[in-house]
């Protein structure tokens, strides 16, 4: 009876043992980060239930403070926190910078008066606001980012020191993550990955505009994986990443919640890997009608690359984007990778309900 009640015991931690690996990637753990530009829609007009993170976008500098720009900005934020009486495990957070919003960040983070008045004012507006984090949207440390904001080789040092600052002004549960470029030079360039690891609860890695307004080649904007013709990659990424160092659990991949397309130029063949400019974009709730047979495209999916594309030959369209199939494959592979999560840019491009935040949602509960 001994031997039996033994071996009922271990049998009995290993279940426990696996059950608790199987689920280690659960809604509980896996992070669901969404971005919120600040439009004056009400935010709880979306399914943000489903999130486990929501990011206000975007804070600035005054001087070496983080400043949130106006009344209108103060106001959603306040919304955002509201919606934790209903969802108490939600995480509000707020952001600096963005494509264009850190045009002094590389001068102010290059003191250590600059970096130390920040963190102390990331505090004081946290309080008050009573939000939970602080991601830092600083495009670009080093490397080429919006034209004309400096940039200099110190910023990968400085970004480390930084983030540093900030987490021993700011004490756990205070959560600190920073987005990241999702392409080869800024991975290889900007940032101290193995340094900065104390510092962060995880890094959101914008793997879309891969293929960008400035690009001359089209491609996909955010593709799963690398083709021949393209190596940059969501998986591209995320090697990258994990062989430099950085623990699969605090890497959250990035979903585009919106489209970009490209005019392909005259004499070259309309689709991938053509000569051509960026048009203009579109937000997933247009798509269904900006990509309408009506208007002259025909979807298309690559199996490689796991992303769908569509064409307008008559416009010389080609359209790069994510929806349902594409996001629902990188929730899987976020999850079987055991990655930190996925995040998205961003929550007002989206459906109010049964859109991309759904299918980020229903495949973190798949059997």
């Amino acid at each position: 009876m001994k031997n039996i009640n033994a071996l009922i015991t271990t049998i009995f931690c290993i279940t426990l043992l696996c059950f608790q690996d199987a689920s280690a990637q659960t809604p509980n753990s896996f992070r669901i980060v969404g971005y919120y530009s600040g439009r004056s829609i009400p935010i709880d007009s979306f399914e943000t239930q489903k999130l486990t993170h929501l990011i206000f976008c975007f804070g600035g500098l005054k001087g070496n403070r983080l400043l949130i720009h106006t009344a209108k900005d103060s106001d959603i934020i306040k919304s955002m926190v509201k919606l934790k009486a209903k969802h108490p495990t939600l995480k509000v957070m707020l952001s600096l910078g963005g494509w264009g919003g850190c045009q002094n960040c590389s001068d102010v983070f290059h003191t250590e008066k600059g970096r130390k008045e920040f963190a102390a004012s990331v505090k004081e507006i946290s309080n008050y606001f009573k939000t939970d984090g602080l991601d830092l949207d600083w495009e670009y440390p080093v490397v080429s980012g919006f034209p004309g904001h400096t940039r200099r080789p110190e910023d990968k040092d400085n970004f480390t020191a930084l983030l540093k600052e900030i987490r021993r002004v700011n004490k756990a549960p205070f959560e600190i993550s920073f987005a990241a470029g999702g392409y080869t030079a800024y991975i290889d360039s900007a940032i101290d990955w193995k340094n900065i690891l104390p510092y962060t609860n995880f890094i959101n890695i914008m793997s879309y505009d891969l293929v960008h307004g400035f690009s001359k080649t089209s491609g996909h904007h955010t593709p799963l994986y690398s083709t021949p013709q393209q190596i940059e990659s969501t998986d591209h990424a995320v090697q990258m990443l994990l062989k430099a160092g950085v623990p699969a659990n605090k890497l959250v991949i990035g979903a585009a919640f919106y489209g970009r397309f490209f005019k392909i130029d005259d004499g070259h063949t309309t689709g991938l890997y053509q000569a051509c400019h960026f048009s203009h974009g579109f937000s997933h709730k247009n798509m269904y009608d900006s990509l309408s047979e009506k208007n002259g495209f025909i979807r298309y999916w690559d199996d490689i690359a796991q992303a769908p594309y569509a064409i307008n030959e008559s416009r010389k369209l080609l359209a790069t984007y994510d929806d349902d199939q594409s996001v629902r494959l990188k929730t899987q592979y976020a999850l079987q990778q055991k990655l930190g999560g996925i995040m998205f840019w961003q929550l007002y491009d989206d459906s109010f309900q049964d859109g991309l935040l759904n299918a980020i949602y229903q495949g973190t509960r798949r059997p």
